[in-house]
C-alpha cells in the first residue's frame, strides 16, 4: 500500500531540525498537558500540535469518523480503537495540514496559535491506560546468552523456544512514561547458596533495551486472531526499558516467574510512531528453524530496521554509549506474537501492550542489557567519568534512542529515559 504520508519528498513549514526524529514523515502520537488540560497530539520537528483544537476548527470533519471526541480525551486510548483505516486518514490529514504546500493551516493564523506549541512548553504524557500487558522473551540471541550463563552452554536454549514466542503477563500499572523517575527496588535476594536469603534493595538492577507495540483492536474471548491480520490490531510502537532486578529475579522466578524482579517500574517513549510510518523500513527476519506452526506462519518483511542506543549517564558526568543494537535481529516479530497471544482465545483491548523482550544483536557491544554487556559482572563497562558499571547504580540515567533512517529521512521515537534513585529504607 502506497502511503502519501511517506513521500521523500514531502517538506513542512514547521521547522524540523536536522536529524530529527520527527519530520512530516513520521507524525506520531501522544498526549500532552498545557493550560491544565491533557489532550492528544502529533509532533513535527520540535513542534506540538493540539488535536482538539485541530478537531475544533473541522479539519478532522470530512475523514468519515462519525464521533470526533478521540480528540478531546486525555488518553489515546479511544482514538487508537478507531481502526487501521481511520488511523491513517488522520495520519494523511495532518501531513496535508503542515506539508509546505498546503496552507489549509498555515493560512489559518488563529488555528496555529492555538494548536501549535513548542515542546518545552508542554508536558509529554503517558499516551495511553495500559490495560494489559504482555513480556515476550524473543530475541535469539539474548535467550542464547542468558541460557549460556545460567544454564548448559551446550543446550542454551529451552525445548520450546524455537516453537512458540515465550511470554508472561507482567504489571501495567508500573508502566510509566520517559522523565519519571524509578526508586531501586528492594526484595530477598539469596548472594550465597550456602546462607540464607536476605532482605534489602537490590544490587544488580539491570536495564533492558526493548520495543513495545500498542494494540488498537478489541477481539471478543474465544477468538484468535491470524497472524495474517495481526498488523491492522497494532496502532504503533514505543520504545521500552523493562527495568529487572537481576538478583531479585534469581531467587523468586522458579517455579512461576518474575514479581518482584520485574513489577517495580518500566518506562516507554511518550510518542507513538505508527506501523504506516515505518512502512519503508521493513526487512526480512531471522529463518526460523524448524519451520513454525502454521498459525505462526507470517509471509513477507515482518521485521523493522529500528536502529537502538543505550546511554548510562553517571551523576554530574556525560552519557557513555553502552549498547547498539536493531529491532531487525528479532526471532519472533510482532505478528507472531500477537497470533499466539491470542491462539488460545485471549481477548485484547485497545492500549494494551506487549514488550518485545530484550534486544541483543550478534556482537558483544549490541547485547540489550547490562547483564549480558558485562557479562554477569566479569566485564566491567568504562564510564566518560572513570567509573565502571556491571549493574546500574545509583543516580545513574538510562537513556534509550531508536530511530530508522534511508537516505532522504529518519523516523524516530524521542528518547526513553529514566533516573534511578536510591531505594527508601
Amino acid at each position: 500500500m502506497v502511503h502519501k504520508a511517506n513521500d521523500p519528498l514531502l517538506q513542512s513549514w514547521v521547522h524540523v531540525p536536522e536529524n530529527s526524529d520527527f519530520p512530516i514523515q513520521n507524525i506520531p502520537f501522544g498526549i500532552v498537558s498545557y493550560n491544565g488540560n491533557s489532550v492528544p497530539a502529533t509532533r513535527v520537528g520540535d513542534t506540538v500540535a493540539d488535536l482538539s483544537v485541530l478537531a475544533d476548527f473541522g479539519y478532522f470533519d470530512d475523514l468519515g469518523i462519525d464521533d470526533l471526541s478521540p480528540f478531546y480525551e486525555p488518553l489515546l486510548n479511544s482514538l487508537v480503537s478507531l481502526g487501521k483505516q481511520q488511523r491513517m486518514a488522520i495520519r494523511e490529514r495532518l501531513s496535508e495540514l503542515f506539508s509546505s504546500h498546503c496552507d489549509l493551516l498555515q493560512a489559518n493564523k488563529d488555528a496555529v496559535k492555538l494548536a501549535l506549541h513548542p515542546l518545552n512548553k508542554v508536558e509529554v504524557l503517558l499516551p495511553v491506560s495500559v490495560g494489559d500487558y504482555t513480556d515476550f522473551y524473543s530475541s535469539i540471541e539474548h535467550a542464547t546468552n542468558v541460557g549460556m550463563m545460567f544454564r548448559d552452554p551446550a543446550n542454551a536454549l529451552l525445548p520450546n523456544w524455537r516453537h512458540l514466542p515465550v511470554g508472561y503477563h507482567g504489571r501495567s500499572s508500573s508502566i510509566v512514561v520517559s522523565g519519571t523517575e524509578i526508586k531501586r527496588p528492594k526484595g530477598q535476594t539469596r548472594p550465597d547458596d550456602t546462607l540464607p536469603p536476605v532482605f534489602g534493595p537490590s544490587r544488580q538492577l539491570d536495564f533492558e533495551l526493548e520495543i513495545a507495540f500498542i494494540t488498537s483492536g478489541r477481539s471478543a474471548i474465544g477468538t484468535s486472531i491470524p497472524v495474517e491480520e495481526a498488523e491492522d490490531h497494532i496502532f504503533g510502537l514505543v520504545l521500552f526499558n523493562d527495568l529487572s532486578a537481576r538478583d531479585i529475579q534469581k531467587w523468586e522466578y522458579v517455579p512461576l516467574g518474575p514479581f518482584l524482579s520485574k513489577n517495580f517500574g518500566s518506562v516507554i517513549s511518550p510518542w507513538i510512531v505508527t506501523l504506516e510510518a515505518l512502512e519503508p523500513f521493513r526487512v526480512e527476519g531471522p529463518l526460523q528453524e524448524p519451520a513454525v506452526m502454521p498459525y505462526l506462519k507470517a509471509e513477507g518483511k515482518r521485521n523493522f530496521d529500528i536502529e537502538l542506543e543505550v546511554y548510562i549517564q553517571p551523576l554530574n558526568a556525560v552519557p557513555s554509549l553502552v549498547c547498539q543494537s536493531n529491532f531487525k535481529y528479532m526471532y519472533w516479530n510482532i505478528a507472531q506474537q500477537l497470533a499466539h497471544q491470542t491462539v488460545n482465545g485471549c481477548n485484547i483491548n485497545p492500549g494494551d501492550m506487549y514488550g518485545s523482550g530484550t534486544i541483543s544483536g550478534p556482537t558483544p557491544d549490541s547485547y540489550g542489557s547490562m547483564l549480558e554487556l558485562a557479562w554477569k559482572g566479569t566485564k566491567p563497562l568504562k564510564m566518560s567519568d572513570g567509573s565502571e558499571r556491571v549493574f546500574i547504580h545509583d543516580h545513574d540515567r538510562i537513556i534509550m534512542k531508536g530511530f530508522a533512517r534511508n537516505a532522504n529521512y529518519r523516523i524516530g521515537f524521542g528518547e526513553c529515559e529514566t533516573v534511578i534513585l536510591p531505594s527508601i529504607t
